[in-house]
């Protein structure tokens, strides 16, 4: 459906680069196919991922992953294999790729001000002796996701630097946001998730399986 809100819209490519103008040559040549050993090097100390997956009928999700540093193993240059740990049973980004493999992933790692980005091709995976060795405090992960691995490329700065993410002192003091189990039952509807819920509990006793409301 069309967004009828804003009169002023952009229709067209000619248009879009019309106004942005063309991409500089570094942007393209920058990108490659395979994961190359600087690549790895990050994927190794990055604790964190976003995961970006579209169903059939293009609704997109995006979804947070993180674990120790180097939790998204490269399995070789083609291809990279993602933790599925336990969680809300949701899995909006598994049933998406069930209908629509293509994969967004855009991989972090605190204090650094450039990202990773990974684009390819994703599939399920429940190969036990994979799993195994994604075991985490004796926890095995039931499923995992396998990236092949299309295209990847270093992204610039100056998302960070405006932003200012990794510096203490930019960052605003939020006293005045309510809970996260209170909004959470909010808009669940609940009028009594925190007393059933501890949140700091759920922080260090529940991270590597699923624990029910």
């Amino acid at each position: 459906m069309e967004n009828s809100h804003f009169k002023e819209q952009v229709k067209t490519k000619e248009e879009l680069r019309g106004i942005i103008g063309a991409p500089n040559k570094l942007a393209h040549q920058k990108i490659i196919s395979c994961l190359d050993r600087h690549c790895r090097e990050f994927i190794k100390h990055s604790p964190f991922v976003i995961i970006a997956t579209a169903d059939h009928k293009g609704i997109c999700d995006s979804s947070p992953r993180g674990d120790h540093a180097g939790f998204v193993q490269v399995v070789d240059e083609k291809r990279l294999l993602i933790p599925e740990r336990s969680g809300n049973q949701k899995v909006d980004s598994l049933e998406n790729i069930l209908s629509n493999p293509q994969i967004g992933l855009l991989f972090l790692i605190p204090g650094i001000e450039e990202t990773l980005r990974v684009n390819g091709k994703a599939c399920i995976v429940k190969d036990k002796t994979m799993l195994e060795t994604m075991t985490v405090h004796n926890k095995t992960p039931l499923l995992a996701i396998s990236v092949e691995v299309q295209e990847c490329f270093l992204h610039c700065s100056k998302a960070f630097k405006r932003s200012k993410l990794w510096n203490p002192e930019s960052w605003e003091r939020v006293e005045t946001l309510p809970s996260a189990a209170k909004i959470v039952a909010e808009h669940a509807g609940f009028s009594n998730l925190e007393s059933r819920t501890n949140p700091e509990e759920s922080k260090t006793q529940h991270l590597y399986e699923k624990k029910p409301l």
